[in-house]
């Protein structure tokens, strides 16, 4: 773990540096924010900033945002430092140590850094499945792509691969495709030289660079411009880049994952990725399952949450009750791993007592997550009533269909107008004008609570 502290370097300063040495971290310093910033520009890299409560700490979290640098920063100070202290934590720093230092305090803000989730928690047999491959390639330098949809895990499943490979002593950097504008990214993944285009104040060692010798994860690769992906590809073949307004190539040794939650070889069949690169990158394919389909990890998952938010939010040990566990267990999870995380975290902070029940179990909008189920259930029919219907339409007058559209869409939203308007596209008061149209003809309309499904 890389450590960078920033600050006057004496004292109980340079103890908390000892300690954090004490602890396996490997310890930089920068006497001012100008020095560190160059230090992080350079490619030298950190995976924690500790600064000194006096630092201007604002103007750091500002030139890092600038630069687009993302790593978190942990003040510290004297307790008569209260007022800097809570500036600090206002302007964007994680955490507070006060001063003197305190090894288990010091020790145990490493370990929460450095861990970054390399444990890959799973009990179901098709993720087994996959972590067993990821095992089995994780010693190799071979490209990997990793694919599933949005909150299922692949970032983590990057770091999983990265800490079981020969480079795991080396810098694993991440950079999202998708949250950089295209016109910033190359200089983000290849740097720049001083004066390459307006705003470039100084030479800026890029992601490649700053990978060198470890892993580097292009993140939502499917989002990349396509223009930008061919000096990708140069990159991966020939292991050498060209910063923006360079001279001359520059040698990297990185070992290359990537992730995406698109189809790429759909977005190659419609212009959108090159082909050749998505070779370059699929060497092997870890696709990880969604949550629904792994219902051995939801169980293990949910418990796992609900240990970290109860001692995160200095709770006594919360448990899910047997109901709340089933509860958990019908839901879609259209949002994975990371719905569920987010679910877990209100439920312990909304249970009155040491046993979450399902009532504890809410979602962003305050319905409970058995209305989300019944939800998610009734689209589901609704869907298959409308692909019924439209199997059927052929030989048959607008008219007809329209009304037999509405009736069956109106009987599998168990008689609720809303709904059924919502899914057919139109207004409330259309479709009780129609309604009335098809009751004077004679039509039985389903009833509130009347559930009925097309013959078809």
């Amino acid at each position: 773990m890389r450590l960078l502290i920033i600050g006057a370097l004496e004292g109980q300063l340079s103890q908390a540096s000892k300690m954090a040495m004490d602890g396996g971290a490997k310890v930089a310093h920068a006497g001012t924010i100008e020095i560190a910033m160059a230090s992080l520009r350079s490619g030298k890299g950190a995976d924690l900033l500790l600064v000194d409560v006096m630092v201007d700490i604002p103007a750091l979290i500002a030139a890092l945002e600038a630069e687009r640098i993302a790593i978190p920063v942990v003040a510290c100070g004297t307790e008569t430092n209260a007022a800097a202290a809570v500036n600090a934590i206002r302007a964007g720093a994680k955490e507070y140590i006060p001063l003197p230092p305190d090894a288990e305090l010091i020790a145990a803000v490493i370990a929460a850094v450095a861990r970054e989730s390399s444990d890959f928690l799973y009990r179901d047999p098709a993720m087994a499945k996959v972590v067993k491959l990821a095992d089995q390639i994780a010693g190799s330098d071979a490209s990997v792509l990793i694919t599933g949809e949005s909150g299922t895990g692949k970032e983590i499943m990057a770091k999983y691969l990265h800490a079981r490979s020969k480079r795991a002593n080396r810098p694993f950097i991440s950079i999202n495709c998708a949250a950089i504008p295209e016109h910033l990214l190359e200089s983000e993944l290849f740097g720049h030289e001083k004066g390459a285009f307006t705003g470039a104040v100084a030479r800026r060692i890029g992601k490649f660079e700053e990978a060198n010798g470890g892993t580097l994860l292009l993140d939502e690769i499917s989002e990349m411009d396509f223009r930008l992906q061919a000096k990708l590809l140069r990159a991966i073949q020939e292991r050498v880049i060209d910063r923006v307004g360079g001279t001359k190539p520059v040698p990297v040794n990185i070992r290359i994952l990537a992730t995406s939650n698109r189809e790429l070889l759909t977005e190659v069949k419609e212009g959108r990725f090159r082909e050749d690169l998505l070779f370059r990158l699929n060497v092997v394919n870890l696709k990880l399952p969604p949550l629904r389909d792994r219902p051995g990890d939801i169980v293990a998952l949910s418990e796992h949450f609900v240990a970290r938010y109860s001692a995160a939010n200095g709770l006594t040990q919360r448990i899910l009750s047997q109901a709340a566990r089933d509860e958990l267990l019908r839901a879609p999870w259209q949002g994975n791993v990371r719905e569920l995380e987010n679910t877990l975290h209100r439920a312990v902070l909304l249970s009155s007592g040491d046993v979450i029940e399902p009532e504890a179990i809410r979602m962003p909008d305050g319905t409970g997550l058995s209305d989300a189920v019944a939800s998610h259930s009734l689209a589901s029919q609704a869907a298959a009533a409308a692909d019924a219907v439209s199997r059927s339409m052929v030989g048959r007058t607008v008219a007809d269909v329209e009304r037999d559209l509405i009736i069956d869409t109106l009987g599998h939203c168990l008689g609720n107008r809303t709904h059924a308007a919502n899914i057919l596209g139109i207004s409330i008061r259309t479709l009780r004008n129609k309604l009335n149209q098809y009751a004077d003809e004679g039509v039985d309309i389903p009833a509130p609570g009347e559930q009925r499904y097309s013959a078809a």
